[in-house]
């Protein structure tokens, strides 16, 4: 078995905004101290949640350089570097590692999309580059190619790849994957509602994007589970169940989480266009439901 970098808890954290748009460096920093603070076991940055996709090259490497200065080695810090430009991909990824990221996360090509031949060939072009270690992103809703077990099988094999984010939904493919490879690399969930029915099959934590919000109940779930407290760790996500949805279902991630973070009194601005902020009758959802689980007092 390859080195576990991390149980638990993983943030995907934020890229706050100023009004123009540009990086807020002031609040991604104090974003970041409230992760460590309040239990989050490593903090992803510049991921979806992130925007990645809306950031500059400059903007991608110092959010990632900054983070990792801020952490100052109390968590380990995972680089959102994936593209659907293998070399893009490699440039951002050998970037990233130079200013001190202790792992990389690195999604399936987008739109142009590839074969499961390509898969292989594509996170092993970065693979044999770098000397960190990587976390593939399977997220097939947002890029349309999903990552096949017998090439989960075939990439495990490679002595960088040690993770995967599983983000399909789909809790049946998650403990395939799990049977299939979990002695060659660690399997970790990216549906907040699933993390303790993930867990309990064997996943070894959550990239988490409630945990922006509520990043010491996630962090007690994962807790939880990783004592193979089950029913306690159960309770207490079916507890917060229905903000975890609403964080995805009200708008396009990040623009919930966001708008979230705002209401609780963090200057995290808007999202970068095309994302578009909420309509009232949702951000009246989201208030109502951030009230009713506690998280906003009045």
């Amino acid at each position: 078995m390859k080195n576990t970098l991390f149980t638990g808890l993983a943030t995907a954290i934020v890229t706050p905004f100023n009004k123009d748009n540009s990086v807020n460096y002031t609040a991604f920093a104090e974003l970041i101290a409230q992760q460590i603070e309040k239990g989050a076991s490593a903090i992803v940055v510049c991921g979806t949640t992130g925007e990645a996709s809306t950031l500059s090259d400059t903007e991608h490497i110092e959010c990632i350089r900054f983070t990792v200065e801020k952490v100052a080695g109390k968590i380990p810090v995972i680089a959102g570097t994936g593209s659907n430009d293998t070399a893009h991909m490699l440039e951002l990824s050998l970037a990233a590692e130079k200013v001190g990221a202790n792992m990389l996360l690195l999604m399936t090509p987008y739109y142009n999309k590839t074969s499961q031949r390509g898969l292989i060939a594509h996170f092993t072009k970065v693979a044999d580059a770098v000397n960190i270690p990587i976390m593939l992103y399977n997220i097939p809703g947002r890029t349309c190619v999903n990552i096949e077990i017998p090439t989960f099988v075939e990439l495990a094999k490679h002595p960088k790849i040690t993770a995967v984010k599983e983000a399909g939904g789909d809790i049946t493919y998650l403990a395939q994957i799990i049977e299939a490879c979990s002695d060659n690399i660690d399997v970790y969930i990216g549906d907040d509602v699933m993390t303790v029915a993930s867990m309990s099959l064997g996943a070894k934590g959550v990239v988490s994007v409630a945990g922006n919000i509520a990043p010491q109940i996630m962090s007690e779930i994962c807790r939880l589970c990783l004592a193979n407290d089950f029913s306690a760790a159960g309770k207490l996500q079916i507890k917060y169940m229905k903000i975890c949805m609403d964080l995805l279902k009200l708008d396009v991630n990040p623009v919930p989480v966001k708008a979230a973070l705002n209401l609780m009194g963090e200057d995290v601005g808007g999202c970068r266009m095309p994302l578009f902020e909420m309509s009232e009758d949702a951000r009246n959802k989201l208030c109502d439901s951030l009230t009713a689980s506690g998280i906003l007092k009045y």
